[in-house]
Order: structure tokens, then C-alpha cells, then sequence
């Protein structure tokens, strides 16, 4: 049987992580090893509800670590993935805090690196009804666009690029630089690309869409800065495929 780490990487998620915790399937908390919940030093109660939920609950398999500074969206994840790799887990899950993702879809995710048919797989939600779900036109457009461009510069065939419920194969993430990738937003497109430069089997699932108050959402300037960003990557990708630079990432 796998050993299998679900991180849910926090921020000011409160109100919305003893609820998204609940809905984990009763089974998957059995089966897996360690639910790692990771605050990136929240300005809200995020830890002590966390804490509470934890001795409420009687979970044993719940542990929680809050960052005294702030890491960022990449950072979070790199050291969620690291630790993964340290403490001998087979597969990473990572589960937003803000349930904008549904964690009911974990087990139909997990099927694919259960039975070795992938190294990475996301829940996408390009692939179900995302307008449906109240994803906002303007980032359904956006999504779009990215992901036109991405799988044209990159030369793969996904739906999106932007989803953040990924499931990681440890063994692949051993296989590639992701402490080089961004501490941002585009820390996700980053890994998408060394998992296809070093030629890893990344594979989708459609998922619901799911946008309500409680999610977290980017702000006008935080959007334009994820845009371009994911521009500069694709670029630099370029380039290091091409020899004009070398790029250490994309190594």
C-alpha cells in the first residue's frame, strides 16, 4: 500500500479548514498516513482552529506546522514537498485550505498514481463546466488564453495549466529541481514544465468548479502579475530549450 501525505497548504483559512477537513471521505482519513496541514503564517486563527479541530476530532494522523514568516504559494508547497520526500511518503496530495477544490474527488485522483498510470495528476476543471461552477468569465478567458499559448510553447495537450489540485508521484518530484521553481502564484506552471522537460506522465481528471466567498481570490494587480509571470517562464523555457541561456530550473 502507498504511503500517502495529503498537504493543505493555509492562509487565513478559519472559517473555511475544519469544514473542508470534514469532507475528506472517512476512509481516505483512514487510509492515508498524514493529513499535514501547513499555515503560511496566517493572519487569522488559522493554526489554533487547526489545533483545536485536531484534539475535537481525535485525529492522530492530523499534524500542523505554521511558517513564522511567510512563504508564498510556491514556497508552501516546496517545503510540503520536501518533507514528503524526507519522511518516505509515496505520494503528495495537495488540498487548498479555502475549499474551492472538492475532496471528495481525491480517491478518483488518486486511482491513476495508485496503479502507476501517471507521476502527476491534477483535477481539472476545464474538463467539467467551470462558467457552471461560477468561475468568473474573465479567469475562464484567461484560463484559456495561458493555456493555449503554454500547451503551444511546450508541445502537450492539457486543459488547463491553472488548477491547484495536484497529486504528486515522490519518486518524480526526486527526479527534478522544484526548490528552483517560484515562491509565487506560477510556482505550478513552473513544475508542469520540468515534469515535461524530464519527460514525467502528467495526467488529468475533470473535476467540479467551485467558486463561493469563502475562496481565495487573486486581485486585479495579483492576476496581471500571474499572467506575466507565466509568460516569463514560457520564455525562459524557450530559451533554455533553444541554447540562448541557461536557465537552472529548466535543467
Amino acid at each position: 500500500m502507498k504511503k500517502i501525505l495529503i498537504f493543505i497548504p493555509t492562509y487565513n483559512a478559519a472559517k473555511t479548514l475544519p469544514l473542508l477537513i470534514d469532507r475528506i471521505p472517512e476512509s481516505l482519513k483512514k487510509k492515508v498516513k498524514e493529513i499535514f496541514v501547513v499555515d503560511d503564517a496566517s493572519q487569522d486563527n488559522t493554526h489554533l482552529i487547526a489545533i483545536g479541530y485536531k484534539h475535537q476530532k481525535n485525529m492522530l494522523n492530523l499534524k500542523i506546522y505554521k511558517h513564522e514568516k511567510n512563504k508564498g504559494y510556491g514556497g508552501n508547497q516546496k517545503f510540503a514537498y520536501q518533507y514528503a520526500i524526507d519522511q518516505g511518503f509515496d505520494i503528495a496530495v495537495m488540498l487548498h485550505g479555502d475549499a474551492q477544490y472538492a475532496p471528495e474527488k481525491i480517491p478518483y485522483l488518486l486511482e491513476l498514481l495508485e496503479e502507476d498510470k501517471a507521476d502527476m495528476v491534477f483535477g481539472s476543471r476545464m474538463n467539467g463546466h467551470p462558467l457552471k461552477g461560477g468561475m468568473p468569465i474573465y479567469k475562464y478567458l484567461g484560463n484559456k488564453f495561458l493555456t493555449f499559448l503554454e500547451n503551444f510553447v511546450l508541445g502537450l495537450n492539457l486543459s488547463e495549466y491553472h488548477s491547484g489540485f495536484r497529486l504528486y508521484s515522490c519518486k518524480a518530484l526526486k527526479k527534478i529541481p522544484f526548490h528552483l521553481c517560484s515562491s509565487d502564484f506560477h510556482f505550478d506552471t513552473d513544475i508542469l514544465i520540468q515534469f515535461k522537460i524530464k519527460g514525467l506522465r502528467i495526467k488529468e481528471r475533470p473535476i467540479p468548479t467551485h467558486y463561493g466567498k469563502e475562496s481565495h481570490t487573486l486581485t486585479t494587480l495579483q492576476l496581471m502579475n500571474y499572467g506575466y509571470n507565466i509568460l516569463k517562464s514560457l520564455l525562459l523555457y524557450e530559451l533554455h530549450r533553444t541554447k540562448i541561456k541557461e536557465v537552472p530550473r529548466f535543467k
